[in-house]
């Protein structure tokens, strides 16, 4: 049987949770006085991306789809700075910083041409 959803089929959704499952295991080292500061912000803003993936390949009209996908893309963006902290206060090493851009640029590159294939 299988329980999959539609959203799990594109190709922007897959690569956003591989970038959410990124920041989790990244954020687990750094320092127990961000847990609730930046490792709260970067998870909540990485997790976004794919939730609103999922939520807006559920909508019907155009307009809306587009809404959400780009939340998705602003969130992306976060993420994006919020690794560059990460890396300039110490807490993220280069080859992790350079992993997560690689998903962020893949992502990013994905979800625009989802964005463009609904309009």
């Amino acid at each position: 049987m299988d329980h999959s959803r539609p959203y799990e089929k594109l190709i922007a959704w897959q690569e956003a949770h591989q970038l959410c499952l990124c920041i989790y295991r990244t954020t687990k080292v750094f320092p127990a006085d961000e847990k609730f500061e930046l490792v709260n912000q970067m998870r909540r803003a990485s997790s976004s991306v794919p939730m609103n993936i999922a939520e807006g390949n559920a909508r019907r009209s155009k307009k809306d789809k587009a809404h959400f996908f780009e939340i998705a893309i602003s969130s992306l963006e976060e993420v994006h700075y919020q690794c560059r902290l990460s890396f300039d206060l110490g807490y993220m090493k280069k080859g992790t910083l350079d992993e997560v851009n690689n998903h962020i640029g893949r992502t990013g590159y994905l979800l625009t041409k989802l964005r463009q294939a609904i309009a």
